[in-house]
């Protein structure tokens, strides 16, 4: 018999408050449902009632008090188009308002993402633990849009005991074509199975999926967590959004300085040299040490702006000597 998956996304769950144990309404609902927990099931929560249970429910409205929460959230902004406001959080992830939402809790409020998702992902496996006895795996999920789709889904933001990442490194195809790159994200998947059977509005946060047995970790190890799918600074190739970007390399050009990991790692003398052809703002020569020497270029200090611009964007530095400006990589960037 082939493979086969079920999820199961029971009734029965209430309005979750601060202090309530997780575990206990899980398996209830389950009971309700006449099903119970199993070795190999995988639990999936979603953020929303994690976060109302360890407090994170505050007072304000989407409008008046959202920036305020959203700014102890993020840690920069990554695009802005009128009211919507794309930000890299606390935890890592890339989300609209950090996550802070208004949906699905009282008027009047808006509920932030859980501390540490993973952390609260650990404290559900262990309480499921000791209450059924069933070594199960946990993901916490939230729900996200895409660079380039429309609508959102879900996925994994905290996992405990189950394998986030399914790395097919080392294997080959059908047709023995080697795999070098191939690693679903098997907990955003989850997430997304999850979320088809819970739905957004009919008030079941929890999914028990079966099926999924060969991503269980043995009791004890809660693995690496979902944090482990949030790519470094430097990592992203979007680090910004369009506008951003160009406003941001000209803001540390202007400033001296900037923060160039959003950018991503230092590039190679050909890119450079590339993008100062391709900029117009002089004659790049790729020399023996790998340093881009830049001839000819505005006695009045305009290429040389787009120079440092360009540097920075690269993750370079500039040296100037006469009329002759040396881009050299930086080591430094991440």
């Amino acid at each position: 018999m082939s493979d086969r998956l079920v999820v199961l996304a029971p009734d029965g769950v209430g309005e979750v408050a601060a202090g309530d144990d997780l575990a206990d309404l899980l398996v209830d609902a389950l009971a309700f449902a006449g099903e119970s927990l199993a070795d190999g099931d995988v639990v999936v929560v979603t953020s929303k009632v994690v976060s109302k249970a360890e407090g994170r429910l505050r007072p304000g409205d989407r409008h008046d008090g959202l920036a305020e929460e959203l700014a102890g959230e993020r840690v920069r902004v990554v695009a802005r188009r009128g009211p919507t406001t794309i930000v890299r959080t606390r935890l890592g992830l890339t989300m609209a308002a950090a996550g802070v939402d208004a949906s699905n809790v009282p008027a009047g409020h808006v509920i932030l993402l859980p501390v540490d998702p993973d952390a609260s992902a650990r404290v559900l496996r262990a309480g499921l633990g000791r209450r059924t006895g069933a070594n199960v795996g946990v993901v916490v999920t939230d729900t996200v849009g895409r660079a380039w789709r429309e609508g959102q889904t879900d996925l994994a933001i905290g996992a405990a005991g189950v394998l986030v990442l399914d790395d097919h490194a080392g294997r080959t195809d059908a047709y023995g074509n080697p795999l070098a790159v191939t690693a679903p994200a098997v907990a955003d998947e989850v997430a997304g199975a999850a979320e088809l059977a819970g739905g957004k509005l009919t008030a079941r946060p929890f999914a028990l999926v079966r099926g999924l047995g060969r991503l269980v970790l043995p009791v004890g190890d809660d693995g690496p967590g979902a944090r482990t799918l949030v790519r470094p600074p430097g990592g992203d190739l979007f680090g910004y959004g369009a506008r951003e970007a160009v406003v941001q390399a000209l803001a540390g050009e202007r400033a001296g300085a900037g923060d160039a990991s959003p950018y991503g790692g230092a590039a190679s003398g050909e890119e450079v040299a590339a993008a100062v052809t391709t900029v117009g703002c002089g004659t790049p020569s790729l020399a023996a040490d790998d340093t881009v020497e830049v001839a000819g270029t505005d006695p009045a200090g305009a290429d040389r702006v787009r120079l440092r611009v360009l540097a920075l964007a690269h993750g370079w530095d500039v040296e100037v000597e006469g009329r002759l400006v040396r881009l050299r990589s930086r080591p430094s960037t991440p």
